[in-house]
């Protein structure tokens, strides 16, 4: 006979069930969209250029966020962790590894879009693959920085996922804290604000607009602002007064990236998505040549 286990404390039966659904179609739709980024660049000669190197940077940290919620989603729905204190260190350096890698890979978009339309240099593949190595060796280096001591991950209010732990606000944390915001959030979102303004303006001249310069800027601070915000109020005051169901909202954000990320870099960029069509349907569209530099 199974027995159910406790309700984590604070959360009701219904909420508990919606938080577990909510992740696992956050998990679903940004994977199979991001798989489909994945598997179009490789099958589709023409999308395999260094510009796309990126997008597919972007697709992958992505997927693995993805993977992150799927874990999480499962446990939602044991109302436990099953994994142990080790598995929760790894789901917690998994997490913040992907998350990291994708905010860095779409900064390194905004400076190959900003070269691309505003300096008309076209981007080298030693240099594409190098930035894409760059970006997740800087993610992996802050992401693994609380598995040896500065920071430190642990489970997330639900109990069936773990994320950097803000329950404290000790020095420790106050530290990382304002290094991992200011190389990890602050630094890529400068560049992705200066990129874009200068793209607008080019844009402004010529009258004609390519994409939405605005838009990826908004994504990454609607997307992961709120989860910023909560870390970083931790860091003055002490968040355990917030109900634990409400602490949850950040992270069920955050964890809308994946597909938002995908309709911006991948399905929102005409070239891109005529690449995916192709694979899909096996008809070329008859345009100019599909590659990456009209984004």
């Amino acid at each position: 006979m199974v027995t159910a286990h406790p309700l984590p404390e604070g959360f009701t039966e219904i909420e508990v069930f919606a938080i577990g659904t909510a992740l696992l179609v956050e998990a679903l739709l940004g994977f199979c969209l991001n798989g489909l980024t994945i598997i179009s660049f490789r099958k589709i000669k023409e999308l395999r250029t260094p510009s796309n190197l990126l997008v597919l940077s972007i697709a992958l940290a992505d997927c693995g966020i993805c993977i992150n919620a799927f874990v999480a989603a499962f446990s939602s729905f044991l109302r436990y962790w099953p994994y142990g204190s080790d598995g929760c260190q790894i789901h917690g350096f998994h997490g913040f590894l992907t998350a990291l890698a994708s905010i860095s890979s779409s900064a390194a978009v905004a400076w190959d879009r900003y070269h691309h339309y505003c300096t008309r240099s076209r981007l080298q593949w030693s240099t594409a693959a190098s930035m894409m190595v760059f970006a997740w060796l800087f993610a992996a280096f802050w992401a693994v920085m609380p598995l040896l001591g500065w920071g430190e991950y642990d489970y997330e209010p639900l109990r069936t996922c773990c994320t950097l732990d803000y329950s404290k606000g000790d020095r420790n944390y106050v530290t990382f804290l304002f290094a991992l915001s200011t190389f990890n959030f602050m630094i890529p979102g400068f560049i992705m604000l200066t990129a874009y303004q200068s793209i607008h303006q080019k844009f402004r001249k010529t009258g004609h607009f390519k994409f939405n310069t605005g838009l990826p800027l908004k994504i990454l601070v609607i997307c992961w602002g709120p989860y910023c915000l909560l870390c970083s109020y931790a860091a003055v005051e002490n968040v355990m007064f917030i109900p634990p169901k409400y602490r949850m909202i950040p992270a069920l954000i955050a964890k809308t990236a994946p597909t938002v990320d995908a309709f911006v870099y991948a399905l929102g960029n005409e070239n891109y998505r005529g690449g995916i069509w192709q694979f899909l349907t096996g008809q070329k569209i008859e345009k100019a040549e599909v590659d990456n530099k009209t984004k």
